[in-house]
């Protein structure tokens, strides 16, 4: 269990209500207390040992959601599900690997074998309990094709890609010298996401595809991927008429085993980097076939998003509505760490989120009748956002409110911990109309206003905010800044590269 620094909580998302009010169009100045007894109890609650790390699908998870569920009812919040319930069911389909597997590359004169976890790491998109995959390998650079950056990786007939197994780097293409903001610049876009990658091999008949991890290019170390993919892996369940394609191979590979299996197709890894990096770059059928039974547990579950309504009190703005997100779920039961803990509790990412949104629903609910917003507020906590956003992405699909009514999503995902800073980062404020919103509040606070300080690790892509910004919804996630009060200037990086790294 991490220390929260006093008060810290509060300050956190003490901007966040007031957000909230001129969202809802109240302009009266309103005042509600955050309690920092509420946030601590809400959180020592979902990181507890006893719920297991809250795994999508598992009984933990399942505390978790119908904790959530009670607190909004609690409040005498409206469920938002169907006939008044606090659920939204979401279908998903779960993989476990078996960490037994290897993975077989065999080369025109030499073959090697690769280890589950140590070199690889890999999980099905079949929702089937066995896939055999014997396949050559081509590599596709970034795979990527971006018509309006006039890049494309997939410059070889159709043909030569399906039934093919895509090797491929992680990130965007680096800029250069002559174009500083090719893919963003620093500033990773959704090309360089892994979602995209498996998605754009699948489209081109593939039937895996293994992405090449370093943890400058990913912005996280291999622990990461492995954690990550070396548990339950889960989908949205396929219906029989769902015809969106998939890999049946969804593969991570380390840096050092990358290097060995080029060196098998007699190349250099570090070569077909460089060449990669150029609009030029032509696919390299690698003369390599990689081989892989892979046998997984399978099982079928309903992991619910829990929703919740404080209708607004202005009949005309009342059928609009400001989103709350954050997600319930975190990465349940694992490899062990150094002490032999196997629980990852998850009391960072995301129970200080859930907390923070029971919390502003608790804060709103109990304005007084005239200070009530006018605009109604969703409380919306999600399932299955380490597994790929996919609790959001449902709802995106299947909104309980109509998407064209939603005046707004605010994400909270991993809470400020550390101290009260002089900034804050609202991510996607800039894309969006929130940006006067959100430079008021900020006036309003004191507070200065930073841009993503790392934007290298793609932030905006990889929270529950984004599938509400794909289907035309403002949208943002609030993160602190890095100007801790009483700190040196680079306190904030490096505690922010001590929790990568150790946590």
């Amino acid at each position: 269990m991490f220390k929260m620094h006093n008060k810290i909580a509060v300050v956190a998302i003490s901007l966040v209500v007031p957000l909230a009010v001129v969202l809802a169009q109240r302009g009266t100045r309103v005042s509600s207390p955050i309690s920092e007894n509420a946030l601590r109890a809400h959180i020592k609650f979902l990181a507890d040992d006893r719920l297991e790390g809250r795994g999508t699908g598992a009984k933990g998870g399942e505390l978790a959601a119908l904790y959530c569920a009670e607190q909004f009812e609690a409040l005498g919040l409206k469920g938002a599900g169907e006939k008044g319930s606090y659920w939204q069911p979401v279908s998903l389909v779960g993989v476990k690997a078996d960490p037994k597997t290897e993975l077989h590359i065999n080369g025109p004169t030499e073959a090697a074998n690769f280890k589950f976890a140590d070199d690889f790491v890999a999980f099905t998109g079949a929702q089937t309990e066995q896939v055999k995959v014997d396949a050559p390998l081509v590599f596709v650079g970034y795979g990527i094709d971006a018509p309006e950056q006039k890049w494309n990786d997939y410059k070889l007939p159709e043909e030569d890609y399906r039934g093919k197994i895509l090797v491929m780097l992680v990130n965007d293409p680096p800029a250069t010298p002559q174009e500083p903001d090719l893919f963003g610049g620093r500033r990773l876009t959704y090309y360089g996401r892994w979602t995209y990658k498996y998605e754009e091999a699948a489209r081109r008949g593939a039937v895996g595809a293994i992405l090449l991890h370093t943890s400058e290019s990913a912005g996280y170390p291999w622990s990461v991927v492995r954690t990550s993919n070396g548990s339950w892996r889960f989908d949205i369940a396929r219906t029989p008429s769902d015809k969106t394609p998939f890999l049946k191979i969804r593969s991570w590979m380390t840096d050092e085993a990358a290097h060995r299996m080029m060196q098998l197709a007699g190349l250099s890894l570090d070569e077909v980097r460089k060449q990669a990096a150029s609009r030029d770059f032509k696919p390299v059928k690698l003369n390599l076939t990689a081989s892989i039974d892979l046998k997984s547990e399978l099982k079928r579950v309903e992991a619910p998003n829990v929703a919740a309504i404080l209708p607004g009190s202005d009949p005309k703005l009342r059928d609009e509505y400001v989103v709350f997100t954050a997600h319930w779920d975190h990465f349940g039961i694992g490899a062990p760490d150094k002490t032999g803990d196997t629980i990852y509790n998850g009391a960072l990412d995301n129970a200080t989120g859930v907390a923070s949104v029971l919390e502003i629903a608790r804060a709103l609910s109990s304005l007084p009748p005239a200070q009530k917003p006018r605009r109604s507020m969703l409380f919306l906590i999600t399932t299955g956002e380490e597994q790929g956003l996919i609790g959001a992405e449902w709802y995106a699909q299947h909104p309980l409110v109509p998407v064209n009514k939603t005046a707004a999503d605010i994400n909270l995902d991993s809470m400020n911990i550390l101290g009260p800073t002089r900034d804050f980062v609202p991510l996607g404020a800039e894309r969006s109309s929130l940006q006067a919103v959100v430079d008021q509040i900020a006036r309003e606070r004191g507070l200065r206003i930073s841009p993503d300080p790392r934007p290298e690790q793609g932030s905006f892509y990889r929270s529950d905010h984004f599938p509400f910004a794909k289907v035309g919804v403002p949208s943002i996630s609030l993160k602190e800044g890095n100007e801790y009060i009483g700190h040196p200037k680079d306190w904030g990086e490096k505690k922010f590269r001590e929790y990568n790294e150790a946590h």
